[in-house]
């Protein structure tokens, strides 16, 4: 384990890698799910903050696994045992989600978080990365100092959960220890991999796992619109209505798949290394709104079956918000990793607002619900016709001046 070369040739994602991303499918799902069942409850932002601490804690598992694995995958007996009790302890975690977001609607009124089987299962994944780490570090002395690093923050985070879930603290300390020990936890690799000797991770092995785990993410869109067709047709059979509704969902996949890989994030990553960081916790964000996204349309299917309180234009909203925040993040990784803003993003902003906002005042003015789908499912693919006839010259030239730059750290790694 002395450090993969991060110019290694044809480099990608593994048999092990994928089968650690399978895990990641029910994590991922179970998530969704509890957030539509407490959006479509009216609970809101109970759901709403279950959600975001579900999705750090997943994306977060993935992301310490998968940069690690990019710089020291050995594929050992040794490697493959330890990744795969990761694989458990991501179970685990899955596991604790549901009384976790159960646990939420209780903290008002003097319940405590129940967290204690989502820590169980980070005990687990991070005994086995420790393990790795340690590995790392007694083998490969060039990058030690980043590898001591991470090891470092990774236990004094744990430390930290793992005495938050047992001492069942009142809701105003959760409050005020969750943000320290999340920055805590993104520290680690800002340090570990901000100066030169960090880790040899591959820029395009770390960009085809990140553009994987979106597709697995993307896969919650398709599941939603199979609950919402689902829901139609037991409601009042096929019709016009269960048509559009899964043309919308299925075309919003396609047209978010779509914006997603337009970033050439390998060929920047590979010139400016000090750029993944933050292109890294960018991508929180972006899985955190995907997911969203099959939530929503998971709630459009409740209140197809009139199981929610909410209404249409509830729902609306739910698939509207996640859809434009996936967008402007996209908008703004596409910006920092090339390091210039391109005037025509303008209009393909401007144009994406105002279809999300027109699918929210048509829901409040009456308009059914798969019409106001097919206006959310135009946004990106007005991202897409934009990028395919004029976006696609800007995108090359500002490639070529990415790439012809200095790098920001010289002779990093």
């Amino acid at each position: 384990m002395t450090g993969r070369d991060p110019n290694e040739n044809h480099r990608s994602a593994t048999a092990l890698e994928l089968l650690y991303d399978l895990v990641f499918v029910a994590a991922f799902g179970i998530a969704s799910d509890q957030l539509a069942h407490m959006v479509a409850d009216g609970h809101v932002w109970e759901g709403i903050g279950g959600f975001g601490f579900a999705m750090f804690a997943i994306c977060w598992a993935w992301i310490n696994f998968s940069w690690f694995a990019s710089a020291f995958d050995t594929n050992d007996w040794l490697y493959r045992l330890l990744t795969m009790v990761q694989m458990v302890g991501v179970i685990v975690l899955a596991l604790g989600l549901p009384p976790m977001f159960h646990s939420l609607l209780e903290l008002g009124s003097g319940g405590h978080l129940e967290n204690q089987v989502m820590v169980a299962g980070y005990v687990i994944m991070r005994v086995a990365l420790v393990t790795q780490w340690l590995l790392a570090i007694s083998q490969a002395p060039r990058h030690r100092r980043a590898a001591v690093t991470h090891v470092s923050f990774i236990l004094l985070a744990q430390v930290g959960w793992v005495a938050l879930a047992v001492t069942h603290q009142p809701l105003p300390i959760v409050l005020a220890l969750f943000p320290v020990l999340i920055l805590l936890e993104l520290s680690g690799p800002l340090l570990a991999e901000g100066k030169a000797n960090g880790t040899p991770w591959h820029a395009s092995h770390l960009a085809e796992r990140y553009g994987l785990l979106t597709i697995i993410a993307l896969g919650e869109g398709i599941i939603g619109t199979v609950a919402a067709v689902s829901a139609l047709v037991e409601t009042i059979g096929w019709s016009v209505e269960a048509a559009i509704v899964m043309i919308a969902g299925v075309g919003l996949t396609f047209g978010l798949w779509w914006n997603y890989f337009i970033t050439p994030s390998a060929p920047i990553l590979a010139r400016h290394r000090s750029r993944s960081v933050p292109w890294c916790y960018g991508h929180l964000v972006t899985f955190g709104a995907i997911a969203a996204i099959g939530a929503g349309l998971h709630v459009a299917a409740y209140v197809i079956e009139g199981a929610s309180s909410i209404g249409v234009v509830g729902a609306v909203v739910a698939v509207a918000v996640p859809v434009l925040i996936f967008e402007l993040c996209l908008f703004a990784l596409y910006t920092y990793m090339v390091q210039e803003f391109d005037g025509f993003h303008i209009v393909l902003i401007t144009a994406t607002v105002t279809l999300v906002i027109a699918a929210v005042v048509l829901a409040w003015s009456g308009a059914s619900l798969g019409l106001c789908l097919i206006i959310i499912t135009l946004s990106p693919a007005v991202v897409v016709v934009g990028y395919e006839t004029i976006g696609h010259k800007h995108t090359s030239r500002a490639l070529g001046r990415a790439l012809a730059a200095t790098s920001a750290i010289p002779g990093s790694h």
